[in-house]
């Protein structure tokens, strides 16, 4: 519920308490059922389409060989000796005879191009296409793509791919030093490759639908089957696993599933989600799910310093008196512990368990640490996946 309709229901709900009157009872219900219908609203929910994909509506992935030319001295070097026969190859096609000793690669650079076609693709519409580089090229930038056939897992050419290539990073150097940002050795083709063939398949042609949820859960495939029946009215829909919920097509339906997946896809469900912890150990990231619980449990962290200095003194002696010069070495030794109180953390929501390593100081590092020592514990009511 917005916050500003929360206000006015609580202050009308509060007029009726103060002032009674015959409609009193009915108002003061009307209000209450506004406030609860609005906090069922605020809850969160995701329309069908939002939280699974639909029986055969995939993508195929398409990938092909090709050749990058036009480049300014960044393509492959001399040792690249497949980019060298391509351009012997692909010159040989075109009637022209020329030595395989003298081709010189700088300026093109052999590529793997890659795409995705939709299930849902005909003849003659564009797709976009990702160019990266097989061999040694420096960069991609200021290249031009040339026909490329791309083939699907079963051999056969799909679409066709060319154009210029564009580049999302750029990178310069000379003779002492070199900069660069980002990727110049990937690139994309906007709208690059054409459609020459369909995938055989026909979605109107299906007997029954299955949908499958992208993140797994007994409690969110339950809810959709639910949500759906009570939307389409009838028992047409039925949660198989924790993964798929398959749809029953009525005969008065079949032929026509698009528009039945029309009035389908946007029906809301409010999913769940198990409890997990993500820690990216390469970059200290920390997510923590809505969910996560820990049980009772006292925590102190702190961190150990020792410091060693090193010096050397001369000890000199009087004048007259024969003694000699030494160096003296001196050592000083400092030892700093943080003292840090033991934290008493009741984590039964993530803003309280949030709130109690913040109270303990500590950094996504340290949050880390102690979020494996609390899994070890069995205090962690979560999954923590460490990437």
């Amino acid at each position: 519920m917005h916050p500003r309709t929360a206000r006015m229901a609580t202050r009308a709900l509060a007029q009726v308490l103060v002032r009674p009157n015959r409609a009193a009872p009915l108002l003061a219900v009307l209000v209450l059922m506004a406030l609860v219908l609005g906090l069922v609203h605020t809850a969160h929910s995701a329309r069908i389409k939002d939280i699974a994909s639909v029986s055969g509506m995939r993508k195929n992935q398409l990938v092909g060989y090709g050749l990058v030319v036009g480049l300014s001295g960044t393509g492959d070097q001399r040792g690249s000796d497949f980019t060298v026969q391509s351009i012997y190859n692909m010159l040989d096609k075109m009637g022209v005879r020329v030595d395989r000793a003298t081709l010189k690669p700088k300026n093109v650079a052999a590529v793997m191009v890659t795409s995705q076609m939709a299930v849902s693709s005909k003849p003659g519409s564009r797709i976009d296409v990702t160019v990266s580089s097989l061999g040694d090229s420096t960069s991609l930038l200021g290249g031009v793509l040339l026909v490329t056939p791309l083939k699907g897992i079963d051999g056969n050419i799909y679409a066709i791919a060319q154009g210029s290539v564009l580049v999302g990073g750029v990178s310069a150097q000379g003779a002492g030093a070199s900069v660069s940002k980002n990727i110049t050795t990937v690139g994309i083709v906007p709208g690059g490759g054409n459609i020459e063939r369909a995938v055989p398949f026909s979605f109107n042609d299906q007997s029954d639908l299955t949908l499958s949820l992208r993140t797994p859960d007994f409690s969110t495939a339950v809810r959709m089957a639910k949500r759906v029946n009570e939307s389409m009215g009838s028992a047409m829909a039925t949660a198989i696993d924790a993964g798929t919920v398959r749809l029953a097509v009525a005969p008065e339906n079949q032929g026509s599933l698009t528009t039945l997946m029309a009035s389908i896809e946007n029906i809301e469900v409010t999913p769940d989600h198990r409890a997990r912890v993500v820690v990216d150990e390469k970059t200290g990231t920390v997510v923590l799910g809505q969910n996560v619980q820990i049980s009772p449990v006292a925590v102190t962290h702190g961190n150990l310093q020792i410091q060693v200095q090193e010096s050397a003194d001369v000890s000199q002696p009087l004048p007259f008196s024969n003694g000699q010069t030494v160096v003296t070495p001196q050592t000083n030794i400092a030892v700093n512990e943080e003292n840090r109180k033991l934290k008493m953390i009741e984590g039964a929501t993530l803003q309280e368990l949030v709130e109690g390593l913040n109270a303990l100081g500590a950094t996504p590092r340290d949050l880390i640490s102690i979020l494996r020592t609390l899994e070890a514990s069995g205090a962690l009511s979560a999954d923590l996946e460490v990437n």
